[in-house]
């Protein structure tokens, strides 16, 4: 590219790290935002771990969702924006509002910002928790990017703020946008290498595994998704002409249970996923330990649904060809165990 300056909100989370490392890898100039300069360091050695050594061309501007201020220097003189900084908490929030309100309100400061420093395109990352939860397909169908999610069902504070914030950004781009576009990825539950030992909910499930502090497992499926992949979606998202105003899916075949997750682990890694369960616990087991786990008892509303997304929009429109599910998550565990992230064997 022509060194076209990019923001990417949230470069020091997983999936932020990654965006940068792809938008340095295809030649533009990219600026982060952090919280605070204490984070800067933090980004640097992700992308060092990434084999990234970005000199002049990454800077850092200091922001925050839940605050105006920043945010006009941060989006200033740039082309495009990706605007992956969203709450993920290893938890349950005390309220929902904890969740929703950063979300929401982060994503439309944002927008205004880009809107106002007339920036081209804003790609948002989203989640397939805006798009198949609170009720099932009736035709037992794949969810597609036409599917929204329920915020008014029995669903999570999570898959709450995620459904929230995408729909009130389409609202401003259909009210208040000018000339901005928008394009909007729908990651499943996102894998690969991990870069830190700041990683996400995801990766940290695959490490949680690892260690042996799963000790049984839920009847559950979800998608997978290589973090690779999901930034290489959101570049084609950025310029690609068709991409203004739609959404993307971002998945890389049929859903796993989590116990085809387990046995990939075993599988593929062989002695180092030597203390992976692959025992499975009944469903009122599951629902017992709700009672005193909150975690748990979110997972409970969606013990032995069978979900499937589809990735074929993604394909058909932008080219995009993901890694298999099994690669996301052989590159998560190697990365885990390599970077001491894992219990060494006595």
């Amino acid at each position: 590219m022509s060194g076209e300056l990019v923001l990417v909100t949230g470069g020091s989370g997983f999936l932020g790290a990654h965006c940068i490392l792809e938008l340095l890898k295809a030649g533009y100039r990219v600026r982060t935002s952090v919280r605070s300069a204490r984070r800067e360091a933090d980004v640097l050695a992700m992308l060092k771990a990434g084999s990234t050594e970005p000199g002049d061309a990454l800077s850092f501007a200091h922001a925050d969702l839940m605050a105006d201020a920043g945010w006009p220097a941060a989006v200033a003189g740039c082309d495009y924006v990706l605007h992956v900084a969203s709450p993920f908490p290893p938890g349950v929030p005390t309220h929902e509002d904890d969740l929703i309100l950063p979300a929401r309100e982060g994503a439309l400061r944002v927008l205004r910002a880009a809107r106002d420093a007339g920036v081209r395109r804003v790609v948002l990352t989203s989640s397939f928790a805006a798009v198949g939860y609170g009720k099932m397909r009736a035709d037992g169908q794949p969810f597609n990017e036409e599917n929204w999610t329920d915020p008014a069902g029995k669903v999570s504070a999570y898959v709450k703020s995620k459904t929230l914030a995408e729909r009130a950004a389409w609202d401003f781009i259909a009210e208040q946008g000018g000339a901005l576009e928008l394009a909007v990825v729908n990651p499943v539950g996102i894998f690969g290498p991990v870069l830190g030992a700041d990683h996400s909910t995801s990766t940290e499930f695959v490490q949680r595994m690892l260690n042996g502090a799963v000790p049984g497992l839920p009847r559950l499926s979800f998608g997978v998704v290589d973090a690779r992949d999901v930034a290489d979606l959101h570049v084609r998202a950025m310029t690609h002409p068709a991409a203004k105003g739609e959404r993307f899916l971002a998945v890389a075949g049929d859903f796993m249970t989590v116990r085809e997750i387990a046995q990939t682990l075993k599988t593929r890694l062989g002695p180092a996923a030597s203390r992976v369960s692959t025992r499975e616990f009944p469903d009122w087991l599951v629902r017992i330990i709700g009672l005193f786990n909150p975690e748990a008892a979110q997972l409970a509303t969606e013990l032995g649904k069978v979900k499937n997304a589809t990735n074929a929009k993604a394909v058909r429109v932008l080219g995009w060809a993901p890694r298999s599910r099994e690669d996301a998550l052989i590159a998560t565990g190697e990365s885990l165990i390599r970077l001491g992230l894992v219990k060494r064997r006595k």
